[in-house]
């Protein structure tokens, strides 16, 4: 199992719109390819500009497939458009992380 651990940070003042957006249009189709996410969170301490969101796959070969899958429907596509016009985004940072040992998830995948 591997997790795919990722902080957007958004222009100042703009991350309610950014998440409203993605709400409206990304959301329903990113849940459809990749599953749902294991957390969706905005920061409310710190970088309060910024959200993580966590995304659960098997291993790296199905990350692989289900981003493909993503990245080839239209609807997703439309919704990184409608995104890169508004401008809201100023940086992402990925991270693919492993659990330790003594960590189980109580969740199928």
């Amino acid at each position: 199992m591997i997790f795919d651990h990722r902080t957007y940070v958004c222009r100042p003042g703009t991350i309610k719109k950014h998440l409203k957006l993605y709400e409206t249009h990304g959301f329903e189709v990113q849940k459809k390819h990749l599953g749902a996410p294991l957390l969706y969170a905005a920061t409310d301490t710190g970088n309060v500009n910024s959200y993580v969101h966590i995304w659960i796959y098997r291993n790296a070969a199905d990350r692989e497939q289900r981003r493909a899958a993503l990245q080839a429907d239209p609807q997703w596509q439309a919704y990184l458009h409608k995104s890169a016009e508004a401008g809201y985004l100023v940086s992402q940072d990925n991270k693919i992380l492993t659990p330790v040992s003594f960590f189980a998830l109580d969740r199928d995948v």
